[in-house]
């Protein structure tokens, strides 16, 4: 049973995308601020009516979101 949804953030071309790698739930914003509103108004609406158990999610799980970032060197 997963307590902890995983997404992971990275710079799209011209917005920020969060892919959920546990749910088939993908989302884009100007900011990273939007970005989390959204990805867990995406999750929210993906999960609304389902079972939880069913899916393999313990009841209220978290999300934990991975920031990608380029590398300096």
């Amino acid at each position: 049973m997963k307590h902890t949804i995983q997404v992971r953030i990275f710079r799209g071309e011209h917005q920020y995308v969060a892919e959920c790698l546990d749910l088939p739930v993908v989302t884009e914003a100007p900011t990273l601020e939007e970005l989390t509103i959204k990805i867990q108004e995406a999750i929210s609406l993906h999960l609304e009516g389902e079972d939880l158990e069913e899916l393999g999610l313990a009841p209220s799980p978290t999300i934990l979101a991975t920031l990608e970032l380029q590398a300096v060197a």
